[in-house]
C-alpha cells in the first residue's frame, strides 16, 4: 500500500464518536507489541520517546535520532505512523518545512505540532502558530503526500487546573478556528478533562478532537458520548512499562547478595 493510501487510511480513523484510539509507542519493540494487540494505528510520545534514549522532552533528542527510531517503527508495523513533532525542531519556516518533509520521508503520516514555546513559556500566539501549521501543510503538500496534522494547543496544559477551564475555552475554539483555516486537521486538547467542557468542544470545534488520557479524563466509553475522535496515551504507557521492569527487576535481584 503506497504511504498516501496509508495516510488517507489514518485519517478516515477520526470519526467523532467512534475514536481512534492510540497507545504511544517509544521505540520499534513497542510498537510491535502494540500492533499485536490489536491497535488500527501507532502514534509516538516525544516524552517516552526521548525518555527511552535518556534525554529529556522538549525537543532534547537529536531529531536525526528521533528520525531513525521514527523509521524503524514504520517499517516494522503495518499500520499507519504518526509521529510527536513537537513544535517541528525550527523557528524559521524553511528548517520547519524540510524538517516536515524528512518526517514523511521517514515513513510518518501524521504529526503532532504544538503551540507551547519550548524552551520558553506561554504559547504562541494564535496567527503565528497557524502560519507554522500552513508551512508544514504546503511542505507535505510539495511530498504528495497528505499529511494529518494534529494541532495541539496547551491552552489547557501550561499550568491551569480544571477549575481554570471554563474560563479557557473561547480561546480553545478561537485557536481551532484559525488552526482548521491553516490546514490542521485534528485538534489535539491535554489537560482537558472535564465531560462537559470536552462535550462543548466536540460540539463545537471545526476539528476533531483529540482526548489524553492519563487516568484522570473519563473512559473511553464516556469520551465516545461526548463525540471525542481520537484518545491518546501520552507517556502513560512508557511509565507504566518501565514500572513493570522495575517490579521484575526487583523480583530477579531480591537474592543478589
Amino acid at each position: 500500500m503506497s504511504q498516501v493510501s496509508i495516510a488517507e487510511r489514518f485519517a478516515a480513523l477520526h470519526r467523532p464518536g467512534a475514536p481512534l484510539i492510540l497507545y504511544n509507542a517509544w521505540d520499534a519493540g513497542s510498537a510491535r507489541a502494540i500492533a499485536k494487540a490489536g491497535a488500527r494505528a501507532i502514534a509516538t510520545g516525544s516524552w517516552s520517546l526521548a525518555a527511552a534514549q535518556g534525554y529529556a522532552d522538549g525537543q532534547e533528542i537529536p531529531l536525526e535520532f528521533a528520525l531513525q527510531i521514527l523509521a524503524r517503527i514504520a517499517a516494522s508495523v503495518d499500520l499507519p505512523v504518526t509521529f510527536d513533532f513537537e513544535t517541528g525542531y525550527a523557528e524559521t519556516k524553511v528548517n520547519l518545512a524540510t524538517n516536515t518533509e524528512r518526517v514523511i520521508a521517514a515513513g510518518a503520516v501524521g504529526v503532532n505540532f504544538e503551540d507551547r514555546r519550548i524552551g520558553g513559556t506561554g504559547l504562541l500566539p494564535a496567527e503565528e502558530q497557524a502560519d507554522r501549521i500552513a508551512t508544514l501543510r504546503h511542505a507535505a503538500e510539495a511530498t504528495g503526500v497528505p499529511l494529518f496534522i494534529n494541532a495541539r494547543t496547551d491552552v489547557f496544559f501550561q499550568g491551569s487546573k480544571p477549575l481554570d477551564h471554563p474560563a479557557l475555552m473561547g480561546e480553545a475554539l478561537d485557536r481551532a478556528r484559525i488552526y482548521a483555516s491553516a490546514g490542521a486537521n485534528g485538534l489535539f486538547v491535554p489537560g482537558l478533562v472535564t465531560p462537559e467542557l470536552i462535550g462543548t468542544l466536540c460540539a463545537e470545534s471545526l476539528l476533531p478532537v483529540n482526548i489524553m488520557q492519563t487516568g484522570k479524563a473519563p473512559d473511553n466509553v464516556t469520551l465516545a458520548g461526548l463525540s471525542v475522535a481520537r484518545i491518546s496515551h501520552g507517556p502513560m504507557p512508557w511509565i507504566t512499562a518501565m514500572d513493570g521492569v522495575t517490579e521484575a527487576a526487583k523480583t530477579a535481584l531480591a537474592n543478589n547478595g
